[in-house]
């Protein structure tokens, strides 16, 4: 019994530290991409725009939000 109880400790351990890995890998990656896309985008101040009410830059934020969320997802 005590056995059994000790490995189920251990293995919600292993779970609660891959979801820590996985939550921070993905904080990471995600302000990495943004990042990396207003690096890209120079002419643009995406952040002043979507203030503005500019739902095409939100719609392009929000799909490449998804986009890498979704390969995160598939890796991690």
């Amino acid at each position: 019994m005590g056995n059994e109880l000790s490995l189920t400790l251990l293995q919600m351990g292993r779970s609660l530290a891959w979801a820590v890995v996985a939550a921070v890998s993905f904080a990471f990656a995600m302000g990495l991409s943004i990042k990396v896309f207003d690096w890209m985008s120079k002419d643009i101040n995406e952040w002043e725009e979507i203030r503005k009410g500019n739902l095409g830059v939100a719609l392009i934020f929000v799909a490449m939000i998804l986009s890498v969320g979704l390969v995160l997802y598939k890796v991690i």
